[in-house]
């Protein structure tokens, strides 16, 4: 079974949640203007929304409700993300995402920075409706993190980092919004011992990444080692020409993370939903 129809099925046992989720982000645009629709049809494309995913089921796990309040708190999620999108094709000066034309693509790098920074600003004004400091501070820190590992990426652009630097690098841009988002659900749900919670929405995000960079790797066209960002297989192979030691490591690298992400679920009841994260983890491992 392919990823995609195998991620389906663990994502259907939390269908209802997501459909309200793209309910919520299909009436965010009520401006009859091009680039709002445009906003509304990137927001609405095809995509995993594998952090609220994640978070639904970690809830549901728990045995925890998923209120009006979550559902609300997984958009803001969603924003930041399709967000920092927005803003990586304007950086990486892509003309594709998600098999239709970028926003940079059809109005330039201009309009395409300030629709991205539009989606925070409404970031902004849904966490003001929660009334809480704690859920803003989560949220501050994390874009903080997310914009510090895009600078960091830069520094290191035609040079080899260390593992803790390249480990620190996929926290920052990718971890950092896991594991907000389970935090944050965690906390309005009530709970004050997230510790699990956090750990596993940070080794679960970094997983992610090194995933996601093994994949850039084996495509045979890789965009990243062409402008000089060296991932974990460059730097397990020590050279821009990656080898099947570096390949090796770095799935070693990638099932260490997600054995982490495991042992944070072990003292969950049994459920169905439990099951599902086990399932996604297995997923990632194997794909």
């Amino acid at each position: 079974m392919v990823f995609e129809e195998a991620y389906k099925e663990i994502a259907y046992k939390v269908r209802t949640d997501i459909d309200q989720l793209n309910s919520r982000l299909n009436d965010l645009f009520l401006d009859d203007n091009a680039i709002f629709q445009e906003l509304q049809t990137f927001l609405n494309s095809p995509s995993k929304r594998i952090r609220s995913v994640l978070t639904f089921l970690y809830l549901r796990a728990n045995e925890l409700d998923v209120t009006d309040e979550q559902i609300e708190l997984q958009t803001i999620v969603e924003l930041i993300h399709n967000a920092s999108l927005i803003h990586d094709d304007v950086i990486d000066e892509d003309l594709k995402r998600r098999g239709q034309n970028t926003l940079n693509c059809d109005f330039g790098n201009r309009m395409a920075v300030i629709s991205g920074d539009y989606l925070l600003s409404v970031v902004m004004k849904k966490l003001t409706c929660f009334n809480s400091i704690e859920l803003f501070n989560i949220f501050a820190k994390t874009l903080e993190n997310m914009c510090s590992g895009e600078i960091q990426q830069y520094i290191l652009l035609g040079k080899f980092p260390s593992i803790d630097e390249y480990i620190e690098k996929s926290y920052l841009k990718t971890g950092a919004l896991f594991e907000a988002g389970i935090t944050a659900a965690m906390r309005i749900a009530g709970e004050t011992k997230i510790i699990r919670a956090v750990e596993f929405g940070r080794n679960f995000g970094i997983a992610f990444q090194i995933r996601d960079d093994l994949k850039n790797v084996l495509s045979h066209d890789s965009k990243d080692l062409a402008n000089g960002i060296y991932n974990a297989p460059a730097i397990f192979s020590e050279s821009s020409e990656v080898n099947s030691m570096g390949i090796e490591k770095t799935k070693d690298l990638l099932n260490n993370y997600l054995d982490k992400a495991e042992d944070c679920l072990v003292d969950l009841a049994e459920n169905e939903y439990r099951e599902a994260l086990f399932e996604l983890l297995e997923l990632l491992k194997n794909d």
